[in-house]
This record gives C-alpha cells, structure tokens and sequence, in this order.
C-alpha cells in the first residue's frame, strides 16, 4: 500500500483508545513504518522514538529476530488451546523468564502466570491474592489498596485500586478498595535526581488504612515501584521498604506493577532487583515481546502459587484467557529474551543514567518547566498548565515535537520520556536538544 493510500483511508470506522479521536482525526498523526530508533511516518519523515512506542519497544524497533520467530512459529504451531492442553513454547518461555525472575539468582519469583496486556496481568495478580489468602484460611482478607496517581490498566479490577481520577469517573468500581496517598511532593522534592528525600513516612498511610479496616480484611496492596502514566512519579528513599516491612507485618501481599518498569527500564532487570525489595507477585507486559506482539505475564512467589496449587483436586483457579501463553507471543518473548541478554539491555540503562539525568535537567529554567524528575532511563518533566486549560500545553509541546521529527508523551501537563534502551550517548543528547527547541517555540 502506498504512502498516499494510506493517507486516503477513512478514519471514521476506528475508535481510538485514550484518544481525542475528533481532534485526532482533524489532524492525524500517522506512522508508517519503524527501524531502531526511529519511526517514518506516512509522510516519510523520520520521528525520533523518545518514548518507546509506548514504554514497550525496549530493544529498538524491527528487530528481525523476533519477526523471524513469530514467522517460524505460526508456520509451525499457529495456535493451541491453553485449557488443559499445551503446547512446549509456553513451557519454555516461562522456564527462560524464570531464570531472569525479579530478585535474580535464587528468586522464588518463579512461577509465571500468562495474560495479554498488563490491564490482564493486574487483574490476575489481584484474582491470585485473593485465591492465596482463602487458600491459607483468610477469606475474610477481600479488600485490596491502590495508592493516588497508581495507573493499573482499564480492566475493572485495575481501574478500582488505580488512582487516575478520570479512568475511574464514568465506570462502577469493585467494593472494598481503598488507597494510600501519592508521594508526589515538589514542594520539598522538586528536580529530583533518582530518589526524593522526603516522604518515606507517606508508607504508614497502610497501617492507618489497617486501623481504619482491619488486617483481617486486607488481601493485598499494589504499587508501581515508579509510578509511570502519572508522570514519573519516583518513590521517596525507604518508602517502599517501610511499605514492605508493614505488609509483612500484617500479613499482606505486597504486589509491585512492574508493567513499565520491567525489563530494565531502571538500569536493572526489574524494579524489585533496582530497590532492592521483595514483592509476592510481579506483573509485566510491554516489554516482554518488545512490543511485537500482545503478552503479559505475572510473576507469582512459590509460596502464593504453592498455596493455590495445593488445594484440593481439579481446577485450582478459575481463570486464564483464550490466548494465555499464545505460541507466537512465546516465540516473540523467547526472541526478546535473547536480544536483552546478547546486548546487556536489562542493566544498559545503569551506565547511561548520569547521562540521560543531565541531559534532562539541562532543561531546568527553560519556559514553563516547573519541575523535572529522573530515573534510570525515565524522566518526567512538568509544564506549568495554562490558566483554565489544562494539559494543552503539555498537548501542544507533544504536537510540535512530532511535526518536527520526535515522539514524546504527554500525559496531564508532564512530558514524559522513555527511549528504547538502545539510546546511545548522542541520542540522548539530541532528544534533550530538541525538547528545548520545542519549549523556546512553545514559550
């Protein structure tokens, strides 16, 4: 199909996720093809990837070795059902993942539960918490804590301990759910460089909601190590090893959505390896099959798994999906897994994080920013919203950074970056230089 065909296409039939579509259709923004670190968009121009698709193309884009996998599996094993059958692909691939389970060597994190998406891996960690705590006599234990800003997918679970207020506005949400408060200070933490200093104390909000609640009531709490769709959000220095440690008091799951910061996107393979906290489930996606194809997986403890497992004979956990540990999703993972480990890409982000901290800090003082956060290979830098119109200045820096040949991603008033973790030293610096030329212009 030609570029102009492409362009002649109606646009009336598709309903955009997460999308202005009306806007959106007025002045369409599509891409064509990709390669490494770059898009080419219908028009032929080439867009710098600053985000990563959408955090999931860790490894750069139109590897062939995963599109050669995909091509050997279906013509090999196109599908194969995942109730009570199966097929060896599935079986491998979660053998590889659990030699590179959170928590490295010797991890217990070694049991790996198959989904589609990371809004499918969150509802499962959240099915299988409840399943352990009524395994081990806790039935009483239904009620699970999110925390403010926590983004966890659109599945009904998700958006219930999410904190995203306009994801949860227009759909009922599950009884029984509760939050902690966010940790985002500027106040006192403002153009933080890796971990704030303050707010560790946020974590005891868990023993007020306990006090409030009861322990006897509570199944489980999920956290994202860094809280990425709101903005970057990084967690205070001790404020997820106090959380731990009050979890593990009171005989709460403690379950790290690791849907973005999976899969070095911090500098280590997962956040638990990067803090250095142990989590009893871990959910994945996006990076898992470096996008290629739609796959999550959830990361589950020995100990929850065995407690479920061990029940009584038949079906120990109704649940699962059509497309669980779907063949060619393996294929790709498997592929993937290969390239991280070929090309050092779990722990590549450590060495390049100075770097991409000072080339995003640079952009302090520049027009309108107000704050700036970094991470590893992430980064969030606030805008100062526009008197009654919020987020459109953010959305407008977005719009000029793609017409003049670079994809960020705007989410409220924050630019939020990303790159594939195949960035190189003169990338970074080119992706600071032209935020600052976008916010010259915006200015």
């Amino acid at each position: 199909m030609t570029m102009r065909a492409v362009n002649e296409r109606s646009l009336d039939e598709f309903w955009m996720p997460f999308t202005a579509n009306r806007q959106f259709k007025a002045a369409p923004r599509l891409l064509a093809s990709a390669s490494g670190m770059h898009y080419r968009d219908t028009e032929g121009r080439e867009v710098l990837d600053a985000t990563a698709g959408l955090w999931c193309v860790a490894a750069g884009h139109g590897r062939p070795q995963i599109a050669e996998a995909v091509a050997r599996q279906l013509g090999t094993l196109d599908y194969a059902p995942p109730f009570q059958m199966g097929h060896p692909v599935a079986f491998a691939f979660a053998e590889r993942l659990a030699e590179v389970a959170p928590g490295g060597p010797g991890s217990t994190l070694d049991r790996i539960f198959f989904t589609n998406s990371g809004s499918e891996s969150v509802d499962t960690a959240l099915k299988i918490a409840l399943a352990y705590q009524r395994a081990i006599g806790q039935g009483t234990r239904t009620r699970l804590i999110g925390r403010e800003k926590g983004y966890h997918g659109v599945g009904f679970g998700g958006i219930s301990v999410g904190g995203l207020v306009n994801n949860r506005r227009m759909f009922p949400l599950l009884p029984g759910t509760d939050h902690l408060r966010h940790t985002h200070d500027p106040g006192r933490n403002g153009f933080t460089r890796g971990l704030p200093e303050h707010g560790a104390e946020l974590a005891d909000d868990l023993e007020r909601l306990i006090a409030l609640h009861g322990a006897e009531t509570i199944a489980a709490v999920i956290v994202e190590p860094v809280a990425g769709s709101a903005g970057v959000l990084v967690p205070p220095t001790g404020y997820l090893e106090r959380l731990r440690a009050i979890c593990d008091a009171h005989g709460i799951l403690l379950i790290f959505d690791e849907v973005i910061t999976g899969f070095g996107r911090l500098g280590a393979p997962f956040g638990v390896d990067y803090f250095g906290v142990r989590a009893d489930l871990v959910t994945t996606a996006k990076a898992l099959t470096n996008g290629a194809l739609p796959m999550g997986a959830v990361f589950v403890d020995r100990r929850v798994h065995d407690a479920v497992i061990d029940g009584p004979a038949g079906i120990e956990l109704f649940h699962g999906y059509t497309y669980s540990g779907h063949p060619a999703a393996c294929a790709a993972g498997l592929a993937t897994l290969d390239i991280y480990a070929d090309e050092a890409l779990l722990t590549r982000g450590a060495a390049l994080a100075a770097r991409w901290e000072d080339a995003v800090h640079s952009l302090a003082g520049l027009p309108h920013v107000v704050d700036i956060r970094t991470i590893g290979l992430m980064a969030g830098i606030d805008l100062a919203p526009r008197a009654g119109a919020p987020g459109v200045r953010a959305y407008e820096l977005f719009v000029d950074c793609f017409e003049t040949g670079m994809l960020v991603r705007a989410t409220g008033d924050t630019i939020a970056l990303s790159p594939p973790l195949i960035v190189s030293e003169a990338q970074i610096d080119e992706i600071a230089a032209r935020l600052a030329d976008a916010l010259r212009r915006l200015a």
